[in-house]
């Protein structure tokens, strides 16, 4: 019973409240970058809400089922991958082993899940967006799973997100070594590709597919996948806290601590939004497969060292 509260009110509550939070700060802080006001704070709230008040279009020749669970499926994995996180940061000894491989695995599904939208609309434009962000996936993947070896190795080997956060509350920060600040650079540049921000906001490119697996979504559908999007803002930069920035401590100044980490991981995925231009699909493979692979390896010799 403790584990529904735990997804009802963490995993899916507190996350998209804070998820529709970071969307409006990143919105915000994006319009004042080119000189805008921006929107007010409940706008992405309004967004969602008019959203589910539409009609839901199933275009012809669509496949009704997959296109209409395609949505449902990677909210689902995304709550899923929340919970685990606020389990793992308010009861660090309860969770379980192998955490987080069951996490690696869960932040894999949003992305299938709009690969199975696109796909299954039949729309010529979202078959071109899904088939971009398959081979995203393809890309980043690599030197993320990588990246994410240095915490594991400086926590000894253990792939429990638990023993990552308490090696780190007795032995310092992983991003305060050498090789855990490669690594974050690393995975930091993978999470603005997952998140589907530019400059690897290829499968969307509202300029030139139009929304691309989204563009036939109306909706609740839409609506649900907005809602994943504006999640997924909030759980992979806390993700990133807490294998590399010791998580979230709910004493005293480490509070404060704690969303001054948040924020800065934000403000970091805005900059890299605002000061760079959408790559080709092609640039980005050879980006993740060349360089961002190398410094991960790097990373991963570094930490075999100690360093």
């Amino acid at each position: 019973m403790i584990y529904i509260g735990y997804l009802i009110v963490f995993g899916c509550c507190l996350t998209a409240v804070l998820g529709l939070f970071t969307s409006w700060v990143d919105r915000k802080v994006t319009a004042r970058v080119q000189y805008r006001v921006g929107p007010p704070v409940l706008q992405p709230v309004f967004d969602v809400i008019k959203l589910l008040g539409k009609e839901t279009l199933i275009p012809d020749g669509a496949s009704k089922l997959t296109f209409l669970a395609a949505p449902v499926v990677g909210l689902s994995s995304v709550i899923l991958v929340s919970t685990i996180l606020w389990m793992n940061v308010i009861h660090p000894q309860q969770t379980f082993l192998g955490d987080l491989i069951v996490v690696l695995y869960l932040l894999t599904v949003p992305s299938m899940s709009i690969i199975m939208g696109g796909f299954a609309s039949g729309n010529p434009l979202a078959s071109i967006g899904s088939s971009r962000e398959m081979k995203l996936i393809l890309s980043y993947e690599l030197p993320f799973v990588l990246a994410i070896l240095v915490p594991v190795i400086h926590s000894h080997y253990s792939i429990r997100l638990g023993d990552i956060l308490n090696m780190q509350s007795g032995s310092g920060v992983i991003i305060g070594n050498f090789s855990g600040s490669i690594a974050f650079i690393v995975a930091l540049l993978c999470v603005q590709a997952k998140l589907g921000l530019v400059p690897f906001d290829m499968p969307e490119a509202e300029t030139e597919i139009i929304g691309g697996p989204f563009v036939e979504y109306s909706g609740a559908g839409l609506a649900i996948f907005r809602l994943m999007k504006n999640m997924l803002l909030f759980v992979m930069p806390f993700f990133l806290m807490i294998l590399f920035m010791g998580g979230i401590r709910f004493d005293g100044i480490h509070i404060f601590n704690a969303l001054l980490k948040y924020l800065g991981t934000v403000a970091l995925i805005t900059v890299i939004r605002n000061t760079n231009p959408r790559v080709r699909i092609d640039q980005a493979l050879r980006f993740f497969w060349g360089p961002m692979t190398v410094l991960a390896i790097i990373a991963i010799i570094l930490a075999y060292r100690g360093w």
